[in-house]
């Protein structure tokens, strides 16, 4: 057998472990909760209302972005961006599908660092948080020093 049939059938077996896991991951708790709290946000018309009216008024507020600080409608239109989100939160719906999807995210992403710092702690994972702190902003490892 050459190195590289011996490769293709590790290969192969990866693959074949990346499908079953993806099958687990399919049938966890957390992807169950998540979809059933998304069927649940779709499924309400006064929340599916709100969200395209959240998607016009962040549309109106990207436009004052251009200019940030400097444009005469800025803090308004993010004023009311903030109260179209704060209405949305009110409904049960909508923070315990938040709540599923943070779930879920932290899961994905623990198994990705599982799985990166298995092959090597060097390795670097993109961080699973949106304002991350201090280090090299790589989210992973930092070896620059």
């Amino acid at each position: 057998m050459s190195v590289a049939e011996y490769n293709t059938v590790d290969m192969a077996e990866v693959l074949t472990g990346a499908y079953e896991l993806g099958d687990m991951i399919n049938q966890s708790a957390e992807v169950a909760d998540y979809l059933y709290w998304k069927q649940r946000v779709a499924a309400n018309s006064d929340i599916q209302n709100l969200i395209g009216k959240l998607q016009s008024k962040k549309e109106l507020f990207e436009e004052t972005q251009r200019f940030g600080h400097f444009h005469p409608n800025y803090h308004a239109a993010k004023e009311e961006v903030r109260a179209v989100e704060a209405e949305l939160d009110k409904f049960e719906e909508v923070s315990r599908f938040k709540l599923a999807e943070k779930a879920l995210d932290d899961m994905l992403h623990s198994m990705s660092e599982t799985i990166a710092y298995a092959v090597s702690d060097s390795i670097k994972v993109p961080g699973n948080d949106p304002l991350p702190k201090g280090g090299c902003s790589s989210g992973g490892k930092c070896s620059c020093g």
